[in-house]
């Protein structure tokens, strides 16, 4: 601002000359630069007063939009802050070959004290044990009323279970968010599921981790957040392992055993369909592990995979099968299986000692001849067998896709003997389990090849290395099928699906060393339809006990082919197969008139 002079001096000079008063004219300029500072005072005043109101304004405003949100939304209680790593709770979906839903997550929520803000401790402690009746009386009021600030009540609740603390009225007690995983066909697959619990936890949220079966080995894919849309598909069939379960727990009481498996696989991709362990689980409410006794007695075990057993006959096949593509043999070769016959010392026996005298390789697998088939096993060799045994996976633990898979490792001689090549061919002196089975079958099922036993749907099939000549996979399906049309597995016959297999029936080995007198494992190895298979089936019951007739009888003839059967017949119509003929070789026939 340009000051004016109050008294300038040519105004000053004029108005003396003029003779006027020259005060007058200092008290007109104090006057108007009076008046100039009270106008830019204003000016600024109104100024701020603006900025001021509209301070004012937009807090209003903003309070004002909050409230309003507050009004419309839903009321949540409060949460308990912390600085720390995000929590993630997203887990992808798992599906059945068709898309059926097998696992996904669930919002439920958990319960949780603060007893610093509880109006009530008593009144609190008398509600919950009220509604969740297992908790402690005693221990919630020392809790509630003592120096903790925080603990967790319940893990899991379910709506019902949150409305009713909601009806106590404490304070205290409080809610925090959860996605739980949950299996909605209970107990249906339980062993291949497995099942999930919680790992790192807070108020705001837990992660969810799997603790066994395909949860627990494909833990790091289901809890990428990349694949939270993209469900892992499986290969089991839901409604055929609906079915399995069923049948398999039916025979396993008709039968009295103390507990059964089956598996389904199919021939040429390895794809399990289906696999089945008794006694089960629901994933949704895992029991504890058995801390005390036999592992195998307790739910969580796995018999498809973590049973290692002598199996008993069902290997016989493979010592005909390798003699026959060795060029030793061809299934009408004539062996004298009669004894005595000592080997390393030990005298071979067969069953009931029975003495079956001259028969051809393929009678020695239709009578289970242990003689006939330790005589072709010495003709292979040792190093020839356990090749062979190792190339169809029998030295190892399977690749199955659920973490019990690992476990079960079979159990080999110490010192391969010509005394074990023997005994091994009749399926003694080497334990796997019925997964190892289910492969081994599935080369000689789909013409020779090797096979990978798999929990994943394939979408092509992949093709093992040859581990014997198509005419020897050939024969040895021809030798199964006499076994179910006219020997030790005749109750398996199904009319329509030509099923061929071999029984197997193998003390059962005590824990302190030799073996019970009354206890077997009973095995049916088969497959379907046998001129063509498509898939394998095994089926092992353990100390099964068939009480129909006089004498009790325990041999898988009696115990675990039928059970296998009536399976064949439930489920082939859910795998789409139709009953055919079984083809059958014509006689020649001489056409004498077209009339």
């Amino acid at each position: 601002m340009i000051r004016i002079p109050l008294r300038p001096l040519a105004r000053i000079l004029d108005a003396r000359q003029k003779g006027e008063n020259p005060d007058a004219i200092e008290r007109e300029n104090k006057r108007l630069r009076h008046e100039d500072m009270q106008a830019m005072s204003r000016a600024r005043a109104e100024g701020r007063l603006l900025v001021l109101g509209l301070f004012f304004f937009c807090a209003f405003a903003v309070v004002g939009a909050r409230m309003g949100g507050l009004a419309t939304s839903d009321p949540v209680e409060p949460r308990s802050a912390a600085y720390g790593s995000t929590i993630s709770a997203a887990r992808a979906d798992i599906v059945d070959r068709n898309g059926n839903l097998l696992a996904t997550n669930f919002d439920t929520h958990a319960l949780y004290a603060q007893p610093l803000h509880m109006i009530d401790p008593q009144g609190a402690a008398d509600g919950l044990v009220k509604i969740f009746p297992d908790l402690d009386h005693a221990r919630l009021i020392k809790d509630f009323t003592g120096e903790r600030k925080f603990l967790w009540i319940r893990k899991k609740i379910s709506p019902e279970q949150m409305q009713a603390v909601h009806e106590i009225g404490d304070p205290g007690l409080l809610f925090a968010p959860r996605e739980m995983r949950l299996y909605p066909n209970g107990s249906l697959a339980a062993h291949i599921m497995g099942g999930a619990s919680f790992g790192k936890e807070g108020v705001a949220a837990a992660e969810v981790i799997g603790v066994a079966g395909v949860e627990k080995y494909f833990d790091d894919y289901l809890r990428d957040p990349a694949n939270g849309a993209t469900p892992l598909e499986l290969s089991i069939d839901l409604t055929v392992q609906a079915a399995s379960e069923r049948i398999l727990y039916g025979g396993m009481k008709l039968m009295n055993a103390k507990g059964a498996t089956s598996v389904l696989m199919d021939v040429h991709t390895g794809e399990v369909i289906s696999v089945v362990s008794l006694p089960d689980f629901d994933p949704n409410d895992r029991p504890r592990p058995a801390t005390t006794g036999d592992q195998s007695d307790s739910p969580l075990f796995n018999r498809s995979v973590q049973g290692v057993y002598e199996l008993g006959s069902v290997f016989k096949i493979f010592t005909a099968a390798q003699a026959v593509d060795l060029g030793l043999v061809n299934p009408s070769t004539i062996i004298d299986t009669k004894g005595p016959m000592r080997v390393g010392g030990f005298n071979i026996g067969e069953f009931r000692n029975k003495n079956y005298g001259k028969l051809s390789v393929s009678d020695i697998i239709v009578q289970s001849s242990n003689r006939g088939t330790g005589r072709m096993a010495l003709e292979i060799g040792s190093k020839r067998q356990k090749s062979f045994l190792d190339a169809m996976g029998f030295f190892e633990p399977t690749p199955f896709e659920i973490v019990e898979a690992a476990g079960g490792r079979p159990l080999l001689p110490k010192r391969w003997t010509d005394l074990s090549s023997v005994t091994i061919s009749y399926g003694h002196g080497l334990s796997s389990s019925p997964m190892h089975l289910a492969a081994g079958y599935s080369a000689i099922a789909n013409g020779g090849r090797a096979v990978t036993p798999t929990l994943l749907k394939k979408t092509s099939v992949p093709k093992g290395p040859r581990i014997m000549s198509e005419e020897a996979a050939r024969a040895a399906r021809g030798m199964l099928r006499k076994v179910v049309s006219k020997g030790t597995a005749s109750f398996g016959e199904v009319e329509g699906y030509a099923v061929g297999g071999k029984t197997g029936t193998a003390d059962k080995p005590k824990p302190t060393g030799g073996y019970y007198d009354d206890k077997v494992i009973a095995t049916f190895a088969s497959m379907f339809p046998a001129h063509d298979p498509k898939y394998v089936l095994i089926v092992t019951l353990d100390e099964p006990v068939e009480t129909s007739g006089d004498k009790p009888r325990r041999t898988a003839g009696w115990t675990a082919v039928p059970v296998a059967a009536e399976m064949i017949r439930r489920i082939a119509p859910l795998l789409g197969m139709r009953p055919t003929v079984e083809p059958q070789t014509l006689a020649d026939i001489t056409l004498t008139s077209s009339n």
